[in-house]
């Protein structure tokens, strides 16, 4: 629309105008908000797939406890 035809319409006509802009915008980001959603979800899957890959963190042994880890341990006596 040409700015000359805004220039003829009526503040009525320009109204209605701004009025059925507005609800094409909002037609138009509701269905774009939908479709980004349903992607979102459609990757929220990967990540759930992924954090129930990772496994636990596994301990490692301590340096004393390297060579004897297979031995069963005696606890030592004290001298008198």
């Amino acid at each position: 629309m040409a700015k000359n035809d805004l220039d003829s319409l009526s503040i009525e006509e320009l109204a209605a105008l701004r009025e059925n802009a507005t609800d094409k915008l909002l037609e138009k980001v509701t269905a774009r908000r939908a479709e980004l959603e349903a992607e979102l979800e459609k990757l929220s899957q990967y990540d759930r797939l992924a954090k129930k890959s990772q496994s636990a963190p596994v301990a490692k042994p301590r340096k004393g406890d390297e060579k004897h880890s297979d031995e069963a341990r005696e606890p030592v006596a004290k001298a008198a």
